[in-house]
């Protein structure tokens, strides 16, 4: 879809959340969604501010749109999904959960959901709503880019507290990714309760 027609979705069945997920794949913690309600006036005002996809955003960039995102939101609320849903349901499953947790957890009902990625929602937790997923939507929606750095910020903040319990796995650096610290550290230290057993390294 084009970004025009996005937005045309996000005026025409508002109130609409965007929704994306974080830390999908991690070898450490909880897979973390977001879904985020803004007002159609603050649309302009977020976009030139910069609000677009986490990934390509600066660590403290991204704090300061959370707290501005966090400011003007009509409803904005996280959902998780545990390491051990995440090994007995499989990663997928897991994210999709983690997303209907967020939904659910919105103080206003949306009348409508854009969904990151190409896996529409399968609603066991609430009410089906109208649902599109959008590839790339964190890159073409303001409401899922939203969502992504509400996500980001939260996932990442919590990586740093764990790396106070969990120490040698460097998670304040990797926030929980496989990167070669972190895989040697789980060579040398083994596997903690909180990394998914189901994402065994190499």
């Amino acid at each position: 879809m084009e970004r025009e027609q996005i937005r045309a979705l996000e005026i025409e069945n508002y109130p609409v959340a965007g929704v994306d997920e974080v830390g999908r794949g991690a070898l450490f913690g909880e897979v973390v969604a977001a879904a985020v309600i803004l007002p159609v006036e603050q649309f302009a005002y977020l976009e030139n501010l910069g609000v677009t996809d986490s990934k390509k955003l600066s660590a403290p960039r991204r704090e300061q749109l959370d707290l501005l995102i966090r400011e003007v939101a009509i409803a904005c609320a996280i959902g998780t999904a545990t390491v051990a849903e995440i090994d007995e349901m499989n990663i997928l499953a897991a994210s999709l959960l983690a997303m209907e947790r967020a939904i659910a957890k919105l103080q206003t009902p949306p009348r409508y959901c854009l969904i990151d990625g190409n896996q529409l929602l399968r609603f066991k937790l609430i009410q089906p709503i109208p649902q599109k997923t959008i590839i790339k939507g964190d890159s073409l929606s303001l409401l899922i880019a939203a969502a992504s750095i509400v996500a980001k910020v939260w996932r990442d903040r919590q990586m740093v507290e764990m790396a106070e319990l969990y120490g040698g796995y460097d998670l304040a650096a990797n926030k929980g990714y496989g990167t070669v610290k972190h895989r040697q550290a789980i060579a040398q230290l083994g596997y903690s309760d909180l990394h998914r057993q189901t994402f065994k390294i190499k």
